[in-house]
C-alpha cells in the first residue's frame, strides 16, 4: 500500500508542472487570438495584452523546464545520455 501511495505522489509531482505549462500555453494563445481578432476591425484599436503573454510565457517555461529537467536527470542516472552530459568524475591520485 505504501508503494502505491509513493507512486501516486510521484505522478502528482509531474502532473502539476504539466498543468502549469498547459495553462501558460492557453494564456499565450488567448493573448494572440484576441489581438488578431481585433486587428481586422477598423473601429477598434487593437492592443496587445503583454501582461497575459508574459505570464503565460513564464508559466510555460517553468512547467516545461521542470519536466525536461526531471527527464534529463533520470536519464543521466540510468546512463541514457550522451558522454558530454554524463556527470564528471574527479581522478584522485592514489585512490
Amino acid at each position: 500500500m505504501k508503494l502505491k501511495f509513493y507512486r501516486f505522489i510521484a505522478i502528482l509531482i509531474l502532473v502539476v508542472p504539466g498543468v502549469l505549462a498547459t495553462i501558460g500555453f492557453l494564456h499565450m494563445k488567448d493573448a494572440l487570438f484576441l489581438y488578431f481578432s481585433q486587428f481586422g476591425d477598423q473601429e477598434a484599436n487593437p492592443d496587445f495584452r503583454w501582461g497575459k503573454m508574459i505570464l503565460g510565457l513564464i508559466e510555460f517555461a517553468v512547467g516545461i523546464g521542470f519536466i525536461g529537467g526531471w527527464i534529463f536527470f533520470r536519464d543521466r542516472k540510468r546512463n541514457y545520455v550522451a558522454p558530454r552530459f554524463k556527470a564528471k568524475r574527479r581522478n584522485r591520485p592514489g585512490a
